[in-house]
């Protein structure tokens, strides 16, 4: 998956579409992602040690990867993602680096 923690998004599909924030955290294996104040759902929770009162409490739920795109830091808008090979200088070895299509910046 190409989205990763810390990551801004925008979404671009669903009840939350055209609000932007920041990955909290990924779920890979059901290709879901939890957005900084996007998706906010309401528990009912009991009283507990942890939240005495108990009551109504707001958090936000995980959005599907596919209805979210990464915004460039260069461009700052929101873009497709590609991969392409980059050479290590100190070890030699290739890997891997995220890259914005629209501008071709690396990150």
């Amino acid at each position: 998956m190409k989205i990763h923690k810390n990551d801004n998004v925008r979404v671009i599909a669903g009840n939350s579409r055209g609000k932007t924030g920041k990955v909290l955290k990924v779920f890979r294996e059901e290709r879901r992602v939890i957005i900084e104040g996007v998706n906010i759902i309401r528990r009912h929770s009991r009283p507990s040690q942890k939240n005495p009162q108990g009551g109504i409490v707001q958090k936000e739920a995980p959005v599907n990867a596919a209805n979210v795109m990464v915004i460039c830091p260069k461009c700052a808008t929101p873009s497709r993602l590609g991969h392409k090979p980059v050479n290590d200088s100190t070890t030699g070895r290739k890997h891997m680096m995220r890259v914005c299509r629209n501008c071709e910046e690396m990150f």
